[in-house]
């Protein structure tokens, strides 16, 4: 099973306005914590949270997480 890339071992705390955001889950975008379409022909495909209003996420930078694209602490346990 492939593994994504590690981008950072703490999340990415963002205040976002309404809309549709790409989260990157395989590591390898250059516009982090966001997509840029570097899954492509790869394992991953982004997680689309849609907001309807201003609103404060922590979203996983270490990619693990188990409640994507919310960070749960994950990067606590990695080496």
């Amino acid at each position: 099973m492939a593994e994504p890339a590690i981008v950072q071992k703490s999340p990415y705390v963002l205040t976002l306005a309404p809309g549709t955001y790409w989260w990157c889950r395989c590591g390898r975008s250059d516009t982090q914590p966001f997509g840029d379409g570097s899954h492509q022909g790869g394992a991953f495909e982004p997680v689309t949270p849609e907001l309807t209003e201003p609103t404060k996420l922590t979203l996983c930078g270490c990619k693990n997480t188990s409640n994507k694209p919310f960070c749960d602490g994950t990067h606590n346990e990695l080496d």
